[in-house]
């Protein structure tokens, strides 16, 4: 089952189980978002279209992070006349991961488990510089070994230099 919703003046088509990054949402990680613009729906049953929306139609979400975006850069210039402005900026943006989708008589849920993971760690460990969470769990209960003992300064090269 999918739905087609509204959120952040853009349009997403959605399943569950999906991430997606709209629009800043406000709340915190882990909050539940619902969707209620639900602008078409397929499933099973055919494609439901709204005239715009459809009613009792809804989309669940969980937030994951909140973060900005990819920086753009603005640059004016007037030609022959000296002049150059850079500008930049980065806007705020939300990560969700899709839990389930209910209308037009059909109901969809994510079986899985929302992990709280960063984009910035996702990419670190695609690229192998992060390690996994199971390597560093496993790794928790061995015994740590004791710092090594600095050795105890020797008098007979301090009394050597003063004589």
């Amino acid at each position: 089952m999918y739905a087609v919703i509204k959120t952040g003046g853009k349009q997403y088509r959605v399943q569950p189980g999906d991430v997606i990054v709209v629009e800043k949402i406000d709340g915190d990680a882990g909050a539940a978002v619902n969707f209620g613009e639900v602008l078409m729906l397929g499933g099973d049953k055919g494609v439901t279209v709204g005239a715009p929306l459809i009613d009792g139609a809804a989309v669940a979400a969980t937030l994951i992070e909140t973060r900005k975006g990819e920086k753009v850069k603005i640059f004016k210039k007037i030609r022959r006349q000296g002049y150059r402005r850079t500008n930049g900026h980065r806007q705020m943006e939300s990560v969700l991961r899709i839990t389930g989708i209910e209308g037009a008589g059909e109901k969809a849920k994510w079986d899985g488990k929302v992990e709280l993971i960063t984009k910035a760690e996702i990419n670190a460990r695609a690229r192998g510089l992060a390690p996994r969470v199971e390597a560093v769990e496993a790794e928790a209960p061995k015994a740590k070994k004791a710092p090594a003992k600095k050795a105890a300064p020797k008098a007979e090269a301090s009394e050597g230099a003063e004589a």
